[in-house]
């Protein structure tokens, strides 16, 4: 059965950086798309990245830039790096695998990891 636990969040200072990991168990991260998305308090959840083999793409504007997605297949693991982070990406982020392409509706993703909080604060 495919698991996906994400680690790494936790309080960082406006600017500075992070590195969220997504362990993938269960399956070969080779057969499915690994998206990135965020919730913060009293918003909906929204797509930040996803990728499939080789293909990545980023959905959110304000994180162009500054956000990166990459893969390691030895370890089954997906990461998000964050960089020059802001107030704003204060969230809960999490990590998801679909069968399908690479999609920014949540809805399409069949597998969810537990969450990891970013707070960005001075």
């Amino acid at each position: 059965q495919l698991q996906l636990v994400e680690s790494g969040g936790g309080l960082v200072q406006p600017g500075g950086s992070l590195r969220l990991s997504c362990v993938v168990s269960g399956v070969t991260l080779d057969n499915y798309a690994t998206g990135w998305f965020r919730q913060a308090p009293g918003k909906e959840r929204e797509a930040i990245s996803c990728m499939r083999g080789n293909r990545m793409a980023t959905y959110k504007d304000p994180v162009e830039g500054r956000f990166t997605v990459s893969r390691d297949n030895a370890e089954n693991t997906v990461y998000l790096h964050m960089n020059s982070l802001k107030p704003e990406d204060t969230a809960v982020y999490y990590c998801a695998a679909a069968l399908g392409p690479c999609s920014v509706w949540h809805s399409a993703y069949d597998y969810w990891g537990q969450g990891t909080q970013v707070t960005v604060s001075s």
